[in-house]
């Protein structure tokens, strides 16, 4: 499993969406993808706690973290396979360890903390809670934005990444985005 869980190697600039549900990563990562002519890495656990939803009516559970992981490197490694100038991604591990400690009351599978904390992006886009709740079958806890989002901030200054904090409308966060992206690419 550990192999799983580990970054490929790459000379791509790796920019990483981060933030709670429902806070215009996935809008935001498609068209960063899309100005940058950049593969996009998907959030690998939508497309497989929908699954689990779908087949068994079930949430998330500690047992699916470790898949969630693999199946979110696994994604990441293919799309910088290629070495690509740029790569987009939607999350990251350290998004599901934050998930974990939230969730299950400050407990992460040590593989998956290990490899939050080790993996590496260059640029980490926070998005902050002022886009609207967008309710469907995965999302939960609507009244407590502002507390998930404080778990991603503080992950991210507790681990000292890099990140910008974009807020306001789409527009906005993509001129913010493009204009700090640019600074690494030139």
């Amino acid at each position: 499993m550990e192999e799983t869980l580990r970054q490929q190697p790459s000379n791509s600039i790796k920019i990483c969406l981060f933030g709670p549900e429902s806070s215009g990563k996935s809008t935001l990562s498609r068209k960063l993808s899309q100005h940058y002519n950049a593969p996009l890495v998907p959030e690998y656990a939508r497309e497989y706690l929908q699954k689990l939803w779908n087949e068994e009516q079930k949430i998330c559970r500690p047992k699916d973290l470790l898949p969630i992981a693999a199946g979110q490197m696994q994604l990441e490694n293919e799309a910088v396979a290629t070495q690509p100038p740029i790569v987009i991604c939607d999350t990251d591990l350290l998004a599901t360890k934050v998930y974990s400690e939230a969730y299950y009351d400050g407990w992460c599978p040590n593989l998956l903390s290990k490899y939050a904390l080790k993996n590496t992006y260059d640029l980490y886009l926070l998005t902050y809670i002022d886009t609207p709740w967008d309710a469907d079958d995965l999302r939960d806890r609507p009244e407590r934005r502002q507390e998930m989002f404080d778990h991603f901030k503080n992950a991210l200054e507790h681990n000292n990444r890099p990140y910008i904090l974009l807020k306001g409308s789409v527009e906005e966060r993509m001129l913010l985005a493009t204009k700090t992206i640019n600074l690494l690419l030139h």
